[in-house]
Order: C-alpha cells, then sequence, then structure tokens
C-alpha cells in the first residue's frame, strides 16, 4: 500500500494526477480525507511550475535608481541585478559559490590566477551570444581608474583579466585570494555586451531569467521569461517589482491581492498576517545587519572617546527587543555574523552602560554632548523608533540626540554617506574579506564611516593571501577587535530576514546569504 501512495504522489508531483482522483484512491486505501488533502498538497507543490505573474511589494527603490550596474545600492536594484542579469558564479543555499555562466571555476599559482570558463551557448536577450570579451568588458567596467562602482573595492586585487578565445576567462590576482570565486557572485556583476570600448547597461539586456519590459525607478520593474535562460529556472512567465516603501501599504498590498509577496514585514504585526491562512512567513537568519554609520572626519565623530561613548550609551537589547520583537539579536560592532568563517566576538561587549558613556566622554573632555542621528525607514524598517529609542538611553549618560526625521524618498542619494550620523542596513557579505573589503577598507567606494586604520588595511591584503586557516583566522580576530574599538560604525543589531507571501506561491529551500532568497525569488519561486 505504501508503494501505491507513493507512486500517487509522483504522479501528483508531475501533474498527472488531480486532486479529485488522488483523494479517490486514498480513501480506497484507508487514508482519511485530511490526510489524502495533506499528502496530495505536498506532492503537488513540490515540483515546480511554469506560469503566472508573480508580483512583489518591495521596501526599497527610489527615482534616483539606475539601470547601471555601478549604482546599484539598495535591494529593489540588487533585484534588478538578479532578474536582468547573471554573475560568473552564484551563491548557493549552503552558502557556497558556485559557477553560474562558468562552468567551471579552478585556481592556481597560490590561489593568485583563477580560470573561468563560460558555458556555450550563453545568449543575451537580443540574441547575441556571450563571450569573453563580454566578460572582461564587463569587470573593467567596474575596475576603470575613473569608475564609481560600488565593486570596485573588492576588485582591486585583480592584476589583470584577459580573453583566452571565446569562452576562457583568465583573471590574474596581485597576491593570492582563496575567495575570490564569491566576489564574481557580487549582484553588481552581472555581465553585458560590451561595447564600444565599455558596456551597453542602458537598454537593461542582459543573460538573466528574465527580459525587461518596462522599468519606472522608484515605482515598478516589470519583466517577461527568458526562453533562453541558460539554467532550469526561472518558472513564472512574467514578474512586477513593485516599490512600496511604507510597510503598512506593503502589507494592506499583500492582504488584498495586489502582490503575492513582500519583504521586511512589520514585525508588531507579524502575528496577525501568521494567524491569516492565506499568507506564509519566512523568517531566516541570515548575515544581514542594522548599522548607525558616524563619519569619523567630522566632530565629534573624529574623536574616538566619543565613539565610544555612544557605543556604550546605546541600549541595543531593548532595541532588539522592541523593534526586532525577538527576530534577530544585538550586534557589538563587529560586521561579521557568527555563522560566517573567522567570525569572533570582540571584547568587551558592548552592553548598554551610561557610567562607561560618561567615562569615555569626560576621556574627550566633554561634560555632556549634542548629536544629530539622521533617519528614515527607508533605511530599516523601525529606524525612526529605534533612533527615539537611543535618544532616550543616551540621555541617561548625559548625551543628547537630536533625532532628525528624513524623506524615505532620496534617502540613499541625500542622507547615507552625506549626513555626518545616519542609519544604513547591510544584508551582509559570505566572507570576512569580501565585508571588509566593501565597507571598511579605507578606499571602498561604500566605507560609510570614512574610516581608516592603516593598521585594519595592512591586515586586510595579509590575511586575504595566507593559505594557512589558523594564521588567517588570527588576522581575521585582530582586525574585528580593532574595528570594534576604534571604528565608526555602530552595528546595532543582526535582522533575520522575515518576509511574507502568499499560499500560492511555493518555493524550495531558501537561501541565508541575502535577502529575498539570496535574490533569487523571482527566478527560483513558482505558483503551486
Amino acid at each position: 500500500m505504501s508503494m501505491d501512495l507513493k507512486t500517487m504522489q509522483s504522479l501528483a508531483q508531475r501533474g498527472r494526477m488531480g486532486r479529485r482522483d488522488f483523494i479517490q484512491l486514498a480513501l480506497a486505501a484507508g487514508v482519511t480525507v485530511t490526510a489524502a488533502e495533506t499528502l496530495f498538497t505536498k506532492a503537488a507543490r513540490a515540483e515546480p511550475k511554469r506560469g503566472g505573474k508573480f508580483r512583489a511589494g518591495l521596501g526599497h527603490g527610489q527615482t534616483s535608481d539606475s539601470l547601471d550596474p555601478a549604482t546599484w545600492a539598495n535591494a529593489f536594484s540588487a533585484d534588478v541585478g538578479f532578474v536582468i542579469g547573471s554573475c560568473l558564479t552564484s551563491i548557493d543555499q549552503k552558502n557556497n559559490a558556485v559557477p553560474d555562466l562558468a562552468e567551471s571555476v579552478e585556481g592556481s599559482d597560490g590561489a593568485k590566477t583563477w580560470v573561468y570558463k563560460l558555458r556555450k551557448g550563453i545568449e543575451f536577450h537580443n540574441g547575441k551570444t556571450m563571450t569573453a570579451e563580454d566578460v572582461v568588458a564587463t569587470y573593467n567596467y567596474h575596475r576603470g581608474e575613473n569608475s564609481k562602482s560600488a565593486a570596485k573595492s573588492v576588485l582591486e586585487d585583480i592584476q589583470d583579466i584577459k580573453a583566452d578565445g571565446k569562452d576562457t576567462v583568465v583573471f590574474t590576482l596581485k597576491s593570492g585570494s582563496a575567495d575570490f570565486p564569491y566576489i564574481t557572485t557580487d549582484y553588481h556583476l552581472p555581465i553585458f555586451q560590451a561595447a564600444d570600448g565599455t558596456i551597453d547597461w542602458k537598454t537593461g539586456i542582459g543573460t538573466g531569467p528574465f527580459v525587461m519590459d518596462k522599468y519606472q525607478p522608484g515605482v515598478k520593474f516589470s519583466a517577461k521569461r527568458n526562453p533562453n535562460f541558460h539554467k532550469d529556472g526561472p518558472y513564472f512567465d512574467e514578474i512586477e517589482m513593485l516599490s512600496i516603501v511604507d510597510v503598512a501599504a506593503r502589507q494592506n498590498a499583500l492582504l488584498t491581492g495586489d502582490v503575492d509577496y513582500m519583504d521586511r514585514t512589520d514585525l508588531k504585526t507579524l502575528g496577525m498576517l501568521e494567524r491569516n491562512p492565506e499568507i506564509k512567513i519566512t523568517d531566516v537568519t541570515g548575515f544581514s545587519h542594522y548599522v548607525a554609520p558616524m563619519d569619523v572626519r567630522v566632530a565629534p565623530f573624529d574623536n574616538v572617546d566619543v565613539r565610544l561613548a555612544l557605543k556604550w550609551a546605546i541600549d541595543r537589547e531593548e532595541i532588539v527587543k522592541k523593534i526586532l520583537l525577538g527576530h534577530g539579536r544585538a550586534g557589538n560592532d563587529n560586521p561579521l555574523a557568527p555563522s560566517i568563517k573567522y567570525a569572533t566576538q570582540p571584547e568587551p561587549a558592548f552592553a548598554y552602560d551610561p557610567e562607561k558613556a560618561k567615562f569615555h566622554l569626560k576621556k574627550a573632555g566633554l561634560s555632556s554632548l549634542k548629536v544629530d542621528l539622521s533617519a528614515a525607514d527607508a533605511a530599516f524598517a523601525g529606524a525612526v523608533d529605534t533612533a527615539v529609542l537611543m535618544r532616550e538611553s543616551a540621555a541617561k549618560a548625559g548625551i543628547d540626540i537630536n533625532v532628525i526625521k528624513e524623506a524615505n524618498d532620496g534617502y540613499w542619494d541625500a542622507v547615507w554617506m552625506k549626513k555626518p550620523w545616519c542609519f544604513s542596513y547591510w544584508s551582509g557579505r559570505p566572507t570576512a574579506d569580501w565585508m571588509f573589503t566593501t565597507a571598511y577598507a579605507a578606499e571602498a567606494a561604500w566605507n560609510d564611516t570614512f574610516w581608516k586604520n592603516d593598521k585594519f588595511n595592512q591586515l586586510l591584503l595579509t590575511a586575504r593571501a595566507e593559505i594557512d586557516e589558523a594564521k588567517r583566522g588570527a588576522m581575521y580576530a585582530e582586525m574585528q577587535q580593532i574595528l570594534h574599538d576604534d571604528g565608526g560604525i555602530v552595528v546595532l543589531m543582526f535582522n533575520n530576514f522575515t518576509s511574507a507571501h502568499s499560499t500560492k506561491v511555493e518555493h524550495g529551500d531558501l537561501n541565508t546569504n541575502y535577502d529575498h532568497d539570496g535574490g533569487y525569488v523571482f527566478e527560483r519561486w513558482w505558483f503551486a
């Protein structure tokens, strides 16, 4: 009888047996109606199916967004990249870097030389065959002398990149880097067509799972399935991404059926969503963290004791409790999530201590302090409320935090890296080297604290090339301690990726390295 049920489930999984026939046969086999329903649903939804229009309400997006991959700085833009483009490698559900547009990746010479063999027959959306020259042009676009790309810092270690025939690309690095295949997964690095000494990104033509239809920055993006995509997906015929920054509006869109998926749920009303039989919740622990970067070039943040006073004056546990409602954990001014290799816990842990905050103020020659903090929920859901909590806790240490509520639209252009103290978020990176190189290296485009530490930067270069695991681990531990003690970053908390979707939508195992199923929600999910 067990084999009969397995056969029935197999047929249902492949769409060869409908619900009515399955339940009738299961009842005849002695299975209850409830059990039969559960067995059929599980089997029918296990196999991805093609079809339908998937609509996602996202908490990011602004009118200044662009198709230029060098400028992508929020989750909406990153998703556009995942939709229209593909990278040489991608991150799988176990956080490994695996071949994507490349069919194989091989390192040699102490991880200084990396050879990427490209899949044959990959086509851009306009039918042009992708070649190694397109790869070289794409990477040179980001690493050029005048490039303003956010990916430039992670590509600094490339000494040379060249095409070896049409299907092979050879990267030569300045020093060894065992993590290099992870770098080529960066969402800024989908391959575009070489054109006139640069790349053609303006048309939005890539090799990705969907072909762009319409794009209104800060409003919506729509696309249709790429029939010549090189992987099994995508399964949706069409997708539409809607920028709905206000979380209440985003949630209402899901409840009324205007979208099938929403990210960054309102944790205060998550219980209500969980009780809705037509909605499912995903709550994934990843590398993401919410931060309050201080511009260390600007007084009073140029004084390390002022920075330390502020770090001790913030009640992070209260923020986690009231803002994340338990869906995360307090930070300790180390941007590496505990699950990342080489992550450590610097000491002392920054717990709320007004007396220690006063001690550091005194060392800075101050008896009190007044500072502005720019906040908008565009940075992360609950950012404004977080700022208020910070103001209340800091007051007991003689610190007056003046909360400035900024507009959501344009926040990333007008506030982040412009105002001396504000909020931001990081989806994190799967390796220590990548996270540090992106946000804390002296010349990194996204070094939003503008912090420079010679010892830290020297260790960054040395650790990247170190093959001995113990020595490399010791260097990364020292770097984490330096950043904790001296840096301008306040890592408030590590947040879970919490989203909600219609029960009509199904998915497989989820990625944890990045929100939106690692950015692959559009490629890998399907309608049941």
